[in-house]
Formats: C-alpha cells, sequence, structure tokens
C-alpha cells in the first residue's frame, strides 16, 4: 500500500493518517506494537495502568516495534504525576493527554522534547490547547465511546469548527471506523483519524474476547451516553447501564451514581469479561462492525477503502 504524506503523518513519523486510540483495558503493548507495525500510530492507554505496568508496557512495545507509538494519558486520574514521570525516564516519543486541562503537562513534556497531541470535544477547548503548546489536537464527537465530552457535539460538526479555531493539525475522532469515513473528515479539513471501536474488536486488544464478540453484535441504539453529572461516558446497554439509567431517571445525585458506579467496574466489564455488572465503554461505530481482525488487516482495509473513494468519491444505484 502507497504511503501518504501531510501535517500529520509527518508529525508523528507514520505511514498513514491513522491513529489506534488509547482505551483502557484493551491498548496494551501488543496492540500498540501492532497498529504501529502496520504503519499507523499504535498507543498504549496508560489510563488503566499503574505506573510499573505502564513502564513494563512501553519496554515490550518497544522491543516489539521500531515505529513510532504513543501513550495515552487521561488527566482526570489520580497518580497522573507518577505515570509522566515513566515516560520521561522511558523516554516514549509521543504523549496523548485527555479529559484534563493541557496546560497542567504540556508545557514540561515540551521541554522534553516530547510530542504532545491532547483530546478536545469543542473548538474552545481546542484553543487551550493550542495556547498550552500542544503540536495538535484530537478532535472527539460524540459518537465517540468512553468518555465524552459534555457538549454532545457530532463529528460531523465538530471537526470544521475545530479546524476553522486552530492552525494545528487537527486529527477526528468519534464514530470513525472505515474508509469512507476517513475520507469524509479529511474532506472537512482533519489530516488524520484516531480509531477506538475498531480496535477494541481486534485480535491484538487485551479486550476480553466476550466483550469484543458484544461489540460485533451491536446494533444501531445499543449505546447511550450515560453519567452526566460525574463525567460522561457512552456505554452499551446492559445491566449495568439500565440500573444508572434507572438511578439518572429518578434524579440521582452524583454521590449517589458514584456509590453505584463503584471501583473497577470498567475492568470487570472490559478486561475480566462481566457483560452484565461490568461498565462497557464502546463507541456508536460498533454498530458497523461484525468482524474481529488482525490490525494489520484493520489499517490496510481502511486504507484501501480510503484510496478507493478518493478515486471515485460519490457512489450511485448502479455500483
Amino acid at each position: 500500500m502507497s504511503g501518504f504524506s501531510n501535517r500529520v503523518t509527518t508529525l508523528l513519523g507514520i505511514k498513514y493518517p491513522i491513529i489506534q486510540g488509547g482505551m483502557i483495558w484493551a491498548s496494551g503493548w501488543r496492540l500498540a506494537a501492532a497498529v504501529s507495525n502496520a504503519g499507523g500510530l499504535g498507543v498504549i492507554g496508560g489510563g488503566s495502568m499503574q505506573p510499573e505496568l505502564l513502564r513494563e508496557h512501553i519496554i515490550k512495545c518497544k522491543q516489539a516495534t521500531d515505529k513510532p507509538f504513543a501513550v495515552n494519558l487521561p488527566l482526570l486520574y489520580s497518580g497522573i504525576d507518577k505515570q509522566m514521570e515513566v515516560l520521561i525516564q522511558e523516554e516514549v516519543p509521543i504523549v496523548i493527554t485527555s479529559a484534563g486541562n493541557p496546560s497542567t503537562w504540556t508545557p514540561l513534556l515540551k521541554s522534553k522534547s516530547r510530542i504532545v497531541l491532547h483530546v478536545v470535544s469543542s473548538a474552545k477547548f481546542a484553543k487551550k490547547a493550542a495556547a498550552a503548546g500542544c503540536d495538535a489536537v484530537i478532535a472527539e464527537g460524540f459518537e465517540a465511546g468512553g468518555h465524552n465530552g459534555r457538549e454532545e457535539t457530532t463529528t460531523l460538526v465538530l471537526i470544521p469548527a475545530v479546524v476553522k479555531a486552530v492552525h494545528l493539525p487537527v486529527i477526528a475522532a468519534g464514530g470513525i471506523a472505515t474508509g469512507r469515513q476517513l475520507f469524509a473528515v479529511l474532506s472537512l479539513g482533519a489530516e488524520g483519524v484516531q480509531m477506538g471501536t475498531r480496535f477494541v474488536a481486534c485480535e491484538e486488544a487485551s479486550s476480553h474476547p466476550d466483550f469484543k464478540k458484544m461489540v460485533i453484535s451491536a446494533a444501531e441504539g445499543d449505546t447511550q451516553l450515560s453519567l452526566k453529572k460525574l463525567t460522561p461516558v457512552r456505554l452499551l446497554k446492559n445491566k449495568f447501564y439500565h440500573e444508572v439509567h434507572d438511578a439518572e431517571e429518578r434524579g440521582a445525585n452524583p454521590e449517589e451514581l458514584s456509590v453505584l458506579l463503584g471501583k473497577g467496574r470498567a475492568r470487570k466489564g472490559m478486561f475480566d469479561g462481566d457483560l452484565n455488572e461490568g461498565e462497557l465503554e464502546i463507541g456508536q461505530v460498533s454498530a458497523l462492525l461484525d468482524t474481529i481482525l488482525p490490525a494489520s488487516t484493520i489499517i490496510e482495509n481502511t486504507w484501501n477503502e480510503f484510496q478507493e473513494a478518493c478515486a471515485k468519491p460519490f457512489r450511485n444505484s448502479a455500483d
């Protein structure tokens, strides 16, 4: 497959403008290395890892690929200072931050010559990321799985708004799993995509096999943005989701919802495979998926479909 060159591929040193999302409980070193070896940017999801486990994944990723890779750290978790220390010590070349203020850590990371990308849900936050010194922004629409923006702006609206607001390279995320969707967001001004849900349903993902099967069995309407009084998160509908929904319907306050959520709920569902009691974070685009594939095949299929769209962007009834 032929490569592609723009500001995102040049900045990150990758062949294709495809970034794998750093999903907790799914994005270990195996997945990150496989994506990087296939020409995209593999990402270790550091949010669910204690510092020494994160260090182990970084070391193993370096052993498995000589290509660039990144670590994603959601800034809302405690212990972020210890995780950042590991990233700096292990000389991780690219850091993706999310769910927090980019000005807190970007200056330190830039002083260590790291490339910094920050996930945003609005043009307002994109401007803050640019002011903080980030190298690019990942604009994530309402369709995305996991933690989500309160604005509920869809990707189709968000991307042109962020492109207009900042001069940084913009990477589109949220509801993207195909080459034609890559073509669509590039036509809106983005210069790359981040795909999370597509890579959860991937052979190398560390998510539980039963969770992967549930993801590819999902239909339209099987996910819902929940827990807006805490931190908004898109969930697959299961027993736990319905408990949350019922609590929200009767007006539960944040304290009650926090007790219901408890500790370790995401691991229980996505890593341990408890599909009833676990928190199953996934995006709307799961409704388009029906196969669990190797990472290299996902990259290849996405890029081939993108090239077909470039050659023949419009379909008609005769196709």
